[in-house]
């Protein structure tokens, strides 16, 4: 009976050795082969036929244009990111971090978008209206276009956009969000997968922006299934260091505009301000310089920031030199210490290194090996870079300077900033009015020019 039972459970069974399982998986466990395993007792594909559409097909420049365009929603950092602003009938989903102020941000933007007399609508799932409404008043994010409510009730938000009939709708967050003919609790696969094919279908039949937050996980990745970030049209992750005031917003996705653009916040007790120029932050500014530093300039996006390297190299009393990273990928920066040993002579296998980024930006342009490299030797050697000195180069395990994207722009961000000189590698071009450009082709003969040389 047992035996009968199991084999009427069993749905799988595998052309090669015959073994039957309850579930498929890509390898049979029996005989170890890939993509055997097969449904027991499946129909055959069934033939569709031809039905109606639902509008017939047209020449291509005859389909208008105008539908997908941009609309701003006041706040200009996060209309960069987003290819000009929001448009019609897109859905949005901004990942982060609890706390990082992703409710925050989302508020000041529907403020704009209501004070241009576009009706928006908030739905939030994890506080209550009045908590909501407090934080609107703290911001002074008040309009009379601006609706709120508190709902987790996938067709209770639904009732809601009949009711309102928003421009804008924003649900925080779509993990809350549930369906009661759906199993499962709200945040499961099955439940976010139907909240959100729900939201997309009523955004692109009514032309509505929708914007969904989403939860990260602790590894950083969006919670959820993975079709979450398949469906909407734009990926929007909220970065930032919560010991830090400074707050990235990075494009990963966007079918309306260029990815990997990346906005720059500023988060105060009074709201989330955008920052048009924020190389302030990532650059210290003292009277003498100092040994162990150096700047670069780094592309995020389409933006040139220049971003502040700092290095410290002491004496170690274990025989494990301790090596410690801070806005930097580890490896690439035990790549760097390890060609400083070998083509430039640094003796660095019995210190200890310790290298960081100022302001909490993390960079992982390679652009940046030359500074952190002439950071290093400085603190090394214990001698500071010229003043007024940039470096930007991708560094190889040869200690050759090889050529990185955007060097113009880069150059001449390090110009608007006032640097006087900037280290490039070989073949820029033309020169750049403010600033001289110095060629460098090896990592020996950049330490030369700038004065921190071996020995």
């Amino acid at each position: 009976m047992a035996k009968t039972a199991a084999r009427e459970r069993a749905s799988y069974r595998c052309s090669e050795c015959g073994l039957e399982t309850v579930r498929w998986v890509g390898r049979c466990p029996e005989c170890q082969a890939w993509g055997t395993l097969s449904e027991v007792g499946a129909k055959p594909g069934l033939t569709i036929a031809a039905g109606p559409v639902s509008s017939p097909a047209r020449p291509i420049r005859e389909v208008p244009a105008e539908e997908a365009a941009h609309r701003p929603t006041g706040v200009a950092e996060l209309d960069r990111v987003l290819g000009g602003g929001l448009v019609p009938g897109s859905v949005v989903l901004l990942a982060g971090e609890p706390g990082v102020g992703k409710s925050t941000l989302l508020m000041a933007a529907a403020a704009q978008v209501a004070e241009s007399g576009r009706r928006a609508l908030i739905i939030t799932g994890e506080e209550s209206a009045a908590q909501v409404r407090m934080r609107a008043g703290r911001i002074g994010a008040m309009s009379d276009e601006l609706y709120l409510a508190a709902e987790t009730e996938l067709s209770a938000v639904l009732g809601h956009v009949d009711a309102v009939q928003p421009e804008l709708l924003i649900v925080d967050s779509i993990q809350t969000v549930a369906a009661a003919a759906v199993d499962g609790s709200a945040g499961g696969v099955a439940q976010v997968r139907e909240a959100a094919a729900a939201l997309t279908r009523v955004a692109k039949e009514r032309g509505i922006a929708t914007v969904l937050v989403g939860h990260v996980t602790k590894d950083g990745g969006i919670a959820g299934p993975r079709m979450l970030e398949h469906v909407v049209d734009v990926v929007l992750h909220f970065e930032g260091d919560r010991h830090s005031r400074l707050r990235l917003v990075r494009t990963v996705k966007n079918r309306f505009g260029p990815a990997d653009e990346v906005g720059c916040f500023d988060l105060t007790d009074d709201g989330i301000i955008g920052l048009s120029d924020p190389s302030h932050l990532f650059v210290c500014h003292r009277d003498a310089p100092v040994p162990g530093t150096c700047v670069t300039v780094s592309m995020e996006g389409r933006r040139a920031l220049a971003s502040e390297l700092q290095a410290l190299v002491g004496s170690s009393q274990a025989g494990n030199p301790r090596r410690a990273t801070s806005g930097l990928d580890g490896a690439r920066v035990a790549m760097l210490l390890a060609v400083l040993d070998r083509r430039a002579g640094l003796k660095l296998f019995e210190r200890e290194v310790y290298a960081a980024t100022v302001g909490g930006v993390r960079l992982t342009d390679p652009a940046a090996d030359l500074a952190l490299a002439l950071a290093v030797a400085g603190a090394w050697a214990n001698k500071p870079m010229p003043a007024g000195v940039a470096a930007i180069g991708e560094v190889g395990l040869a200690g050759e300077i090889r050529p990185v994207t955007a060097v113009r722009a880069r150059a001449t961000e390090a110009a608007r900033l006032g640097f006087t000189h900037i280290l490039v590698p070989r073949e820029f071009g033309t020169p750049i009015d403010g600033i001289r450009v110095v060629e460098v082709a090896t990592l020996s003969a950049a330490l030369s020019m700038t004065g921190v040389a071996a020995g």
